[in-house]
C-alpha cells in the first residue's frame, strides 16, 4: 500500500489544497482532500472484477467550492465538526456559562454552523504508517464554540479493505464536541436509487425528533415501526417514499467498544459495506435533500441516490443530560474510531 500527495493548484485561507491518494494490494483506491477531509473517491473491485466508485462526489476540487453546489449543500464526503447534526436553537451551556451558535438550519445549528470543519483547510502531518493524518486547529470562539480545539483525523486503508478513521482532539477550555464523517455511499454499479440495497442495523431503539429533525431526548423502540433494521431488509421496504430515512439509531452495544454499526449490500455489484464504530449511535440518512448538478462523470445526483451512516454521539446531547456526555475538558482526549469495510457477498 502507498500514500501519494497531489497538488490541486488551489489555495484557500492562504493554505495549499492537496489531495492524498491511498491504495492497497486489493486494487482499492481512496482520494482525500485536506479541505474538509473530503473523501471524494472510494474505488473498489466488485464481484465481477470491475472497478467501481462507491461514494458520491465531484470530479474536480474547485467544484466543491462553487456557489451552486453550496446553495444546495449536501456535505458530500466531508468531516463534520465541531458538532454533528443539530443543536436545538443553536445554544447550550457548560458549567452554567451560555453559548450561542449560528442558526443555520431554521432556528437550530446544523453540522457545526455556517462554516464548520467541512469547509476548513486541514494541515497534513507526517505519518509513519501508510496512512495520512490531517490536523485542524479550531480557535476559541469559532462558530461560537468555546476553547482552542486541536483535532487530528487519521485515514488508513488496510489490505483487508478497511478504511479506518481515527479521531483525536484536545481543548484548553471546556467545549462541546461531536465529530462524524458525511460520506454518501451507493453500491450499485449503475448508481441511482438506493432503495433496493439490503440494510441491517443492530439498533433496538431510535431517537425521537421534532419537526426540524432535532433529537428530543426520548428513545423509541424500533419494534413494529418502519425503523426496524434488526433483520436485513431492502432500504425502501418500509420507508415513506417521500421522506426516506433521516434518523438516529442507538446501537445495541457496550459504550466505547468497537462493534458493528451497520451492514449494507447490493446484489448486482456483490458488494457489502460494513461499518464498525466505537460511537454509541449511527445516524442513517438516505439523501432526501440531494440535489447536485454536474457531479462525477457529468451526472446529476438526485434524492435517495446515496446513503450515509454517520457514527457519532447522540445529537443535541449537549442539551440532554441523560445522554452520553459531549463536553471535552482540558486534560482529556476525545477519541473515536470508525471503520468502513468493503467485502463481497458473492464471487
Amino acid at each position: 500500500m502507498n500514500a501519494k500527495l497531489i497538488k490541486t493548484g488551489k489555495v484557500i485561507d492562504n493554505k495549499e489544497i492537496l489531495a492524498v491518494e491511498l491504495t492497497n494490494n486489493k486494487g482499492t483506491y481512496v482520494k482525500i482532500y485536506n479541505y474538509g477531509a473530503i473523501v471524494s473517491k472510494f474505488v473498489v473491485v466488485n464481484a465481477d472484477g470491475e472497478k467501481q466508485d462507491i461514494v458520491l462526489g465531484l470530479d474536480d476540487f474547485e467544484d466543491y467550492v462553487q456557489t451552486d453546489y453550496l446553495e444546495n449543500y449536501p456535505y458530500l464526503g466531508a468531516v463534520i465538526g465541531r458538532y454533528a447534526n443539530r443543536i436545538k436553537n443553536g445554544e447550550f451551556s457548560i458549567d452554567g456559562v451560555p453559548f450561542k451558535l449560528a442558526q443555520n438550519n431554521g432556528s437550530d445549528c446544523l453540522h457545526g454552523g455556517l462554516r464548520g470543519f467541512d469547509r476548513r483547510v486541514w494541515d497534513i502531518l507526517p505519518t509513519i504508517d501508510p496512512s495520512v493524518t490531517l490536523q485542524y486547529l479550531s480557535p476559541d470562539g469559532e462558530e461560537g464554540f468555546p476553547g482552542n480545539l486541536a483535532v487530528q483525523l487519521t485515514f488508513k486503508l488496510t489490505d483487508e479493505n478497511e478504511l479506518i478513521l481515527d479521531y483525536k482532539a484536545t481543548t484548553d477550555i471546556p467545549t462541546a464536541i461531536n465529530l462524524t464523517h458525511h460520506g454518501y455511499f451507493n453500491l450499485s454499479p449503475k448508481g441511482g436509487n438506493i432503495g433496493s440495497h439490503i440494510h441491517h442495523m443492530p439498533a433496538s431503539y431510535y431517537l425521537e425528533q421534532d419537526s426540524n429533525y432535532v433529537v428530543t431526548g426520548k428513545l423509541v423502540a424500533v419494534e413494529g415501526t418502519i425503523h426496524d433494521f434488526l433483520g436485513p431488509k431492502p432500504i425502501a421496504q418500509d420507508w415513506n417514499a417521500q421522506e426516506g430515512y433521516d434518523q438516529t439509531y442507538v446501537l445495541d452495544k457496550e459504550y466505547g467498544t468497537l462493534t458493528l454499526a451497520s451492514e449494507t449490500s447490493e446484489a448486482e455489484s456483490g458488494l457489502t459495506l460494513s461499518v464498525y464504530t466505537t460511537e454509541p449511535i449511527a445516524h442513517f440518512y438516505t439523501g432526501k435533500y440531494i440535489n447536485v448538478r454536474n457531479a462525477k462523470g457529468g451526472k446529476d445526483y438526485h434524492a435517495f441516490e446515496g446513503f450515509c451512516v454517520e457514527t457519532q454521539h447522540h445529537p443535541n446531547a449537549i442539551n440532554i443530560p441523560a445522554f452520553p456526555g459531549t463536553v471535552l475538558r482540558p486534560g482529556e482526549e476525545y477519541h473515536q474510531t470508525t471503520i468502513f469495510k468493503i467485502g463481497l457477498t458473492s464471487i
